[in-house]
Parts: structure tokens; C-alpha cells; sequence
């Protein structure tokens, strides 16, 4: 078996006011998964998120790609790891789409005529390019979201770590969103309460409740026991008369 792109191990972390958000949390992912993340709100979903970039760091072992996200190694794995932010205005603020996508390659000191490339590509791939001089506070919550992942992408980010991607879209813009998402190849965690896009897209389900990880399966398996879902207070879909299990 190869060795998985995300590898957590008995990871503990505790924030300054003592409150324990993770307990022991083991978790491995293979290159090209796509694995939701779900839980309660205070499940630590977003706590571990931020464990896989540096951005927090607690006890316990934690790589990605083979590299621990501390000392000299931290800049190689944020440019692995690419943070997609439920409100996509957290992520984009500069004056134009193009300036938005090209800020990371920028800032890994990528010459001009690579930014580019990488600008245009990441656009081509979520399906917005021609946008490159629009003003991104003037485009739909949808349209935000693809920039959003796009800025990722130009990083050529290895995984993409999405936190409530459908959150507030509407229903055009959300099957339009999964379709991207299907499409990409990149590993992806997916955090939601959105349980039917976690069923199209996500093979695997991971349950996080308390700080603790409760239940690692297929998601066909987790999404379908009805006492295991409402003992972590989670909704699966409600007509599973509809749902394909193709």
C-alpha cells in the first residue's frame, strides 16, 4: 500500500482556555480520496483542518505528503494544503479576479509568466476564465466560491480542505458546484451538514463528535444507520428512494 497523502496520529489539542477540541484523533488519506468530515458545530472539524496546515499545532503527529507542518518544512506544506473558507469574502480581497488567483503564486515567488499560467489554469478548471477583471464583490456567492477554490488550485495545492462548501448557495449553484468538485482530482476533505452532497461526492465519511472521532466508513454504510447519525446529531437524506447507490 502507498503511503497516504494525509496522515494524522493520536493527535490531542487543547485552545488557551483549557477546553480539550481534539482527543486522540487518528485519520489516514489516500492520494485522490474524497472524505467528508462531519460532525455537530464544536465537533473539532475545523480545529483539525487547521492542524493540517501549521495553522494550529498540538500533540501528536501530523504529515502531509510525508512532511510535518512545522520549521522549514511549513511553507512546502501550505503550498500542499489548500484552505477553501466557508465564506468565500474571508479569502478574496483584492481589487480583480486575476489579481485574487495570482496572489499565492506570487507570493512563492513564481516568475510572471508562470503566474500566469497557473492564473489561467486555475480558472479554466473551476469554469470562470474570461472573468479575470471582474471585481469579485460583484459576483454571485456561487461565481465567489469557484474563485475561491480557484486561488487554491493556481497553488497547485496537492489536497483541498473545503469547510461547508454549499453553504448558502442555491440549488443551481450547488449542483453546479458538485459537478466542479467531482471533476477535480485533487484530495479533498470535505467538511458540511449538507449530508446529500456528502453522499454524491464523498465515498468515505468521517464522524467527528466532542473532539473525537466516532465512526470512519463508507459513507453508504455511516449516512444510511439512522441511530448512529441522530446520536451525533446529524440528518442523513431524507427520500432514500432517490438516492442511487451506483
Amino acid at each position: 500500500m502507498t503511503l497516504p497523502i494525509i496522515c494524522v496520529e493520536h493527535l490531542n489539542f487543547s485552545y488557551p482556555d483549557s477546553r480539550q477540541a481534539l482527543t486522540d484523533i487518528s485519520l489516514a488519506v489516500q492520494a485522490g480520496e474524497k472524505v467528508a468530515i462531519v460532525g455537530p458545530n464544536g465537533a473539532g472539524k475545523s480545529t483539525l483542518f487547521l492542524h493540517l496546515n501549521g495553522i494550529l499545532g498540538g500533540q501528536g503527529r501530523v504529515e502531509i505528503a510525508g512532511l510535518a507542518p512545522t520549521g522549514k518544512a511549513l511553507r512546502a506544506v501550505r503550498a500542499k494544503v489548500g484552505l477553501v473558507f466557508q465564506d468565500p469574502d474571508d479569502q478574496l480581497f483584492s481589487p480583480t479576479v486575476l489579481d485574487d488567483v495570482a496572489f499565492g503564486p506570487l507570493h512563492l515567488g513564481c516568475p510572471p509568466a508562470e503566474v500566469r499560467d497557473r492564473a489561467a489554469r486555475a480558472l479554466a478548471a473551476v469554469g470562470m476564465t474570461g472573468c479575470e477583471a471582474l471585481m469579485p464583490h460583484h459576483m454571485s456567492l456561487g461565481e465567489r466560491k469557484r474563485i475561491a477554490i480557484a486561488t487554491v488550485l493556481a497553488m497547485q495545492s496537492e489536497v483541498l480542505v473545503l469547510d461547508e462548501p454549499s453553504a448558502g448557495l442555491d440549488p443551481r449553484a450547488r449542483r453546479n458546484l458538485l459537478g466542479l468538485l467531482k471533476t477535480l482530482p485533487q484530495t479533498m476533505l470535505v467538511a458540511s451538514h449538507d449530508m446529500r452532497l456528502v453522499w454524491d461526492l464523498c465515498p468515505r465519511t468521517v464522524i467527528l463528535d466532542g473532539g473525537r472521532l466516532v465512526a470512519d466508513g463508507p459513507t453508504v454504510e455511516l449516512l444510511r444507520d439512522a441511530a448512529l447519525m441522530e446520536q451525533h446529531g446529524l440528518e442523513s437524506p431524507l427520500d432514500w428512494t432517490q438516492i442511487s447507490v451506483a
